[in-house]
């Protein structure tokens, strides 16, 4: 896999963080993911097509998730309901025009969009067809966890 494909996907994810909550993130080892149990709480699944395809996955633990989008919001959020689940939302679309820009940049036509938010605990990620290997980025906060994956087709 192309790691200047998966870039765009940290870069974007760490860039709506940080602009729209002020949330810092400490990178973990990436590794190769095994089976498709999401790897947090809730998560954003993203679909991209175009010069490269495949699909990207943000998902988040639930304290995690509240902080920021209590940083959001501007009030305090106790629990993960539909608010959590639009907002969720919400982030993946701001990465995927990211991603999107960023790809363009790099003389590649891709459209990158937000797919499904699963709001379930043991969830399974459903990646793009001809992915074969996810790559999982972990990242942690002092409110929790987050994980991007990345899968490109072959």
């Amino acid at each position: 896999m192309d790691v200047s494909f998966v870039n765009p996907f940290i870069e974007g994810t760490l860039y709506i963080l940080d602009t729209t909550a002020a949330l810092k993130v400490k990178p973990d080892p990436p590794f190769v993911k095994k089976g498709d149990e999401a790897l947090g709480d809730i998560s954003g699944v993203l679909k991209m097509e175009g010069d490269i395809s495949g699909s990207a996955a943000v998902s988040f633990s639930g304290t995690s998730i509240l902080y920021i989008v209590s940083a959001m919001f501007g009030e305090e959020m106790t629990e993960v309901n539909e608010e959590i689940y639009d907002a969720v939302g919400e982030i993946c679309n701001m990465i995927a025009g990211h991603v999107t820009t960023k790809m363009t940049e790099m003389e590649k036509s891709v459209k990158v969009k937000l797919v499904k938010v699963h709001l379930d605990q043991g969830h399974a990620i459903a990646h793009a067809d001809g992915v074969e290997d996810v790559i999982v980025l972990p990242f942690r906060t002092t409110m929790g966890k987050l994980m991007i994956e990345v899968g490109i087709a072959a």
